[in-house]
């Protein structure tokens, strides 16, 4: 595909529908970035400014068209103690040294980890998001005014019931532009945007952070930034590959590490935090009828010309507007049919996607609720597969020669089995190990190899292994010990 037909596809195939989307969610971006701005201990500019920056430049660099980058909670919170220990240019320094660590991972090609991110951590992973998108609300529903409530109940309904009106205009745009009428002509006493924190009504200026430049700094800021790199990227590409299942689209996940790096190394320098993929706006955009690259643009964009042109009109923007477009996001991404799912999949699947809600809920860390998933998920796998490893043997007829035939993956899940197989207190001339039917994978199998040779030997007999696959040969050849002088007794220990 040539470039022109890319930028086509990218940024002009559905220019109404991203440009609606993008200004939903741009509306949508706002409290959001304030309170992660809150949770980092910082100025409400630092994340609206981290929010416009990343989005315009991710919607260029990125690998997945229609996801929505900006300032995020899951770095917010990694940078909260370097901002009361340091002060705000370490969070600058630290987010900047980020950016360079995701396009190292980038160019490292990260982005096939996600191969080893099952169905059901990535179904955990959302259902979780769903619950934390949830939870960020309860703020604005509790111990507040009977209008609230109503206002909420109303937004609610317009994001239902409006798209069976049309679909033209995005319901939840629909929703703040109807809410902040009833709310401004009626004064009605809610929320508002503004009250959540002054918002800023100039330009970001390009800076340098004031820090030393030594070794000491260094230190100080490579544990965040090697945090905020990791989290950063694993929710950027979960977030890419659910809103590739939404669209039924590809991305490039690598391209998208390089891309979130960039956005972030320039936000640095602008006076923003490190931020990432934002699965609840990515979903409002894709809902909203957003599908390329225009809409993210649109949405920081939008955003900025929201607080610099508009930011007395945006102060006037009721919460309950925004609290009713959060609670659909969260019932949308929500994956209802995975409880009904719950009876019907393996149980071990649904341990780790349980596994996986409850760690990410309960820790609010996205990056540690996945890594208990996949690890569950590889421990079940390891368990699963070394189930159908087997060793059977044939005694010939003279009594004088045992044939050992081995089946299956010989690792650290089975090696103990294929050692239990073998009866070393046999009296032989000969044995043969046949593993035609298997295949070694790792240092443990092979192990268990040297290990069935020697004692073997030791009992005075003559040990052949034949049928060997190049690859296990190989293997073998690098670390295997039992042909070496002195194996035994290493090995054996006498």
């Amino acid at each position: 595909m040539t470039f022109i037909e890319t930028f086509r596809r990218d940024w002009l195939s559905n220019v109404r529908g991203d440009i609606l989307a993008g200004i939903v969610v741009a509306l949508a971006l706002i409290p959001e970035a304030i309170g992660f701005s809150i949770i980092a201990g910082v100025d409400p500019k630092v994340g609206l400014y981290a929010s416009f920056l990343i989005a315009m430049i991710i919607s260029v660099t990125g690998g997945r068209p229609a996801m929505i980058s900006a300032a995020t909670a899951a770095t917010a919170v990694l940078m909260g103690s370097l901002v009361r220990e340091h002060g705000l240019d370490y969070l600058l320094a630290a987010t900047i040294l980020a950016g360079v660590i995701q396009v190292a991972a980038g160019y490292a090609r990260v982005g096939y980890i996600m191969r080893f991110v099952s169905r059901s951590v990535m179904t955990g992973f959302v259902n979780a998001l769903a619950i934390l998108i949830f939870m960020a609300q309860l703020p604005e529903l509790i111990g507040v005014s009977w209008q609230t409530y109503v206002m909420i109940a109303g937004g609610l309904a317009i994001i239902y019931l409006f798209p069976r009106v049309t679909r033209v205009i995005p319901s939840p745009l629909v929703c703040i532009i109807v809410l902040s009428i009833i709310t401004i002509v009626l004064q009605v006493d809610v929320r508002a945007v503004g009250d959540l924190g002054e918002l800023p009504t100039t330009l970001p200026s390009l800076l340098i952070p004031n820090v030393p430049f030594t070794l000491e700094t260094l230190w100080i800021i490579l544990p965040y930034s090697i945090g905020v790199a990791a989290v950063g990227l694993l929710e950027s590409l979960l977030t890419a590959s659910i809103v590739d299942q939404m669209t039924d689209t590809g991305s490039d996940k690598n391209r998208e590490s390089i891309g979130q790096g960039i956005a972030n190394f320039i936000t640095g320098f602008f006076g923003g935090m490190a931020g990432c993929a934002m699965i609840g706006q990515s979903v409002i955009n894709v809902r909203s009828g957003g599908r390329g690259r225009l809409s993210t643009f649109t949405a920081g964009a939008f955003l900025l010309f929201l607080l610099v042109v508009l930011g007395d009109i945006v102060g006037l923007i009721p919460m309950p507007a925004l609290v009713a477009i959060m609670i659909m996001v969260s019932i949308g991404t929500f994956s209802w049919s995975s409880l009904n799912d719950l009876r019907k999949h393996p149980r071990r699947s649904s341990l780790v996607m349980l596994a996986t809600v409850i760690t990410v809920v309960g820790t609010h860390n996205l990056a540690l609720g996945v890594g208990v998933g996949v690890l569950l998920s590889g421990i079940f796998f390891a368990w699963k597969v070394a189930q159908i490893f087997r060793v059977t043997s044939v005694l010939t007829d003279d009594g004088r020669e045992r044939d050992y035939v081995v089946e299956g993956q010989l690792f650290f899940a089975s090696a103990e089995d294929f050692l239990k197989a073998m009866d070393f207190k046999e009296k032989l001339a000969r044995v043969r190990i046949d593993v035609s039917k298997a295949h070694i994978w790792d240092l443990t199998g092979v192990n268990a190899v040297d290990m069935a040779v020697l004692k073997f030997r030791r009992a005075g007999m003559v040990v052949e292994l034949v049928g060997m696959n190049e690859a296990s040969a190989t293997i073998m050849d690098e670390l295997s010990v039992h042909d070496q002088p002195g194996a035994m007794e290493r090995m054996l220990g006498h």
